[in-house]
């Protein structure tokens, strides 16, 4: 068989284990293994790289892709779909392993349903893809938030001082829950719920009085005040309709201080977050993924994402996968809440 693989969306860690797991399971196998380069501009565009042993040697304690990646949407330029396709046939390809989230996977379901036989590998930081119990590239990011969390305790703490820590988290609270969990937040606000400016800054005031000089808040981007819109990088739209987010954490960190009179200082940790070195758990997780959606083609299984269930990998519709957003798991905030203030 010939298999190609694309990575698109953003990048993030535990990628390149999955690359590296397709490839050598492929080639025990005697298949063939084609890259395309930059998502689905790869395929559109014709740019592909062969892997092989050599080429994915190295390369599993690497963060990012050695494919490249972007946002191109298959389905926003018109004949761009058709290029696709044509494209699919021409350079020979027996299937399609697609790795990403939301918007990837949301393409390789249509171009499924338009005849290409396509496998997906769930990857988001965010943790809020359907239909697995967790993607790679999450453990990553909480683990250098709760990082970047210890340290910002000891300066907070010397300095007497309200922190604020915007983290990652268009849609979904996962890593602002986890990572604030981990890292002794004091309060953590998602984009689950709207924020009640009152209500945190009692709890900070409530912290003061019992002696506690300092505190820790951490915001997803997504959050946002009630009756008021998300906080904007700027309007413009990508090529999946999504804008950039990023201010909320320097808009609630000025509402602090003026409300409570504490210092407060910000710090955004944008894309610190899915740089660098996948953690073990995400080279294995994505590992297996990789060893998974190797199986799926080879048994002609398609229209199907690798999926964590438990500890199981099993397969799961990719209509299913993408056909809603997974949002926090609420009694994970729950547990959050105890403690708060």
């Amino acid at each position: 068989m010939k298999i190609g693989i694309l990575t698109g969306g953003g990048d993030c860690p535990g990628l390149n284990p999955v690359i590296r797991a397709i490839v050598r399971k492929a080639i025990l196998e005697g298949d063939e293994v084609l890259g395309l380069r930059y998502g689905w501009k790869g395929l559109i565009d014709k740019e592909t790289i062969p892997l092989d042993v050599h080429s994915v040697s190295g390369i599993l304690h690497r963060g990012g892709t050695i494919l490249g990646t972007s946002r191109t949407n298959p389905y926003k330029k018109e004949g761009d779909s058709q290029k696709a396709i044509a494209n699919f046939k021409e350079l020979g390809l027996d299937a399609l392993i697609t790795i990403g989230g939301e918007d990837t996977l949301g393409a390789a379901t249509k171009l499924y349903k338009d005849g290409l036989n396509t496998v997906g590998v769930p990857k988001t930081i965010d943790n809020d893809l359907g239909a697995t119990d967790f993607t790679f590239g999450f453990d990553t990011a909480i683990n250098i938030v709760t990082e970047c969390l210890d340290r910002l305790h000891t300066t907070a703490e010397s300095h007497n001082r309200v922190m604020v820590v915007e983290v990652m988290g268009r849609h979904a609270g996962w890593i602002a829950a986890y990572s604030g969990i981990a890292g002794g937040a004091d309060y953590i606000l998602i984009p689950e719920i709207a924020i009640d400016i009152e209500e945190v800054c009692q709890s900070i005031k409530k912290r003061h009085d019992r002696g506690k000089d300092f505190s820790i808040v951490v915001v997803a981007e997504g959050a946002f005040f009630k009756n008021e819109n998300v906080a904007l990088q700027e309007k413009k739209l990508d090529a999946f309709g999504h804008v950039r987010l990023g201010g909320i954490g320097h808009t609630l960190g000025k509402m602090v201080e003026q409300k409570t009179g504490y210092e407060t200082r910000v710090t955004v940790l944008g894309h610190i977050q899915r740089g660098g070195t996948p953690s073990a758990f995400d080279r294995v997780l994505g590992t297996r993924f990789g060893a998974k959606a190797y199986d799926l083609v080879k048994s002609g299984t398609f229209g199907r994402m690798a999926s964590l269930k438990g500890n199981k990998i099993v397969d799961v519709p990719l209509e299913e996968a993408t056909a809603e957003l997974k949002t926090l798991d609420m009694s994970v905030y729950d547990i959050a809440k105890i403690f708060f203030g």
